[in-house]
């Protein structure tokens, strides 16, 4: 389930810039959007998110702090978890090689379209189903 309240603790604002430009900060009337620093508490990693959901999308990039190992996957799903709820669908593109841009070496970014719903291939294809 989405943790709004430990999210907007950890959110970059001008009382808690955490040395981060001022161009990064926001408040609660932003919303989705902003920076939000935390230590994660199930896989003990600073975790840097910065936020958005503008032109048809939730979109929530996630890098280590001080760190340009990209983020593992447990860290990934303990921060969907965070942003979304447990049954909703989030993804992570592999753009095209003329189309990735990349600021941060280990960035990761997940992705939920906001007027559509992904489509998902059937479990089976994965593994058993128990």
């Amino acid at each position: 389930m989405s943790d709004w309240k430990f999210l907007e603790e950890s959110r970059v604002t001008a009382q808690r810039p955490c040395g981060v430009p001022e161009r990064y900060w926001s408040d609660e009337a932003f919303g989705w959007n902003g920076m939000f620093v935390f230590y994660t508490k199930r896989w003990r990693v600073f975790v840097r998110c910065v936020c958005s959901d503008g032109m048809g999308w939730k979109h929530v990039s996630v890098s280590l702090v001080g760190d340009e190992r990209c983020p593992r996957w447990e860290t990934m799903c303990e921060v969907k978890d965070y942003f979304w709820n447990e049954e909703d669908v989030v993804i992570q593109y592999h753009p095209a090689k003329s189309k990735n841009i990349s600021f941060h070496p280990g960035c990761l970014h997940l992705w939920q379209p906001l007027n559509e719903k992904l489509p998902l291939p059937d479990p089976k294809m994965v593994g058993p189903v128990t």
